[in-house]
């Protein structure tokens, strides 16, 4: 459910963690999930949900995470920004970072 690993999670255990959902629109292309979630991949981040829909010629993609250290998030905005074909992003706070529950 935590979408820091756990070589992140050790590396930014001081860090404050945000809940964010971050909106991306772009040109409809084969490959495209695959460079929408790069962003994350590349530093050790697990979207907790992500949602694809078709809008015609172009592809939405809302990833939410629910605890991601709070200086990934301008980077991960900025790398999605730079995904050939972008046309929007958009980053929500949410209220605050969701916790698991003990069993």
């Amino acid at each position: 459910m935590t979408v820091v690993s756990n070589s992140v999670a050790c590396t930014y255990a001081a860090s404050a963690l945000l809940a964010v959902s971050f909106s991306f629109e772009g040109d409809a292309s084969p490959g495209l999930a695959v460079r929408v979630l790069e962003p994350l991949a590349k530093r050790g981040l697990i979207p907790d949900s992500m949602v694809a829909e078709r809008l015609g010629d172009a592809m939405r993609f809302t990833l939410v995470c629910r605890s991601i250290p709070a200086e990934m998030v301008h980077l991960v905005a900025g790398n999605l920004g730079q995904v050939v074909g972008a046309r929007r992003v958009d980053v929500v706070r949410m209220a605050e970072p969701l916790r698991r529950v003990a069993a």
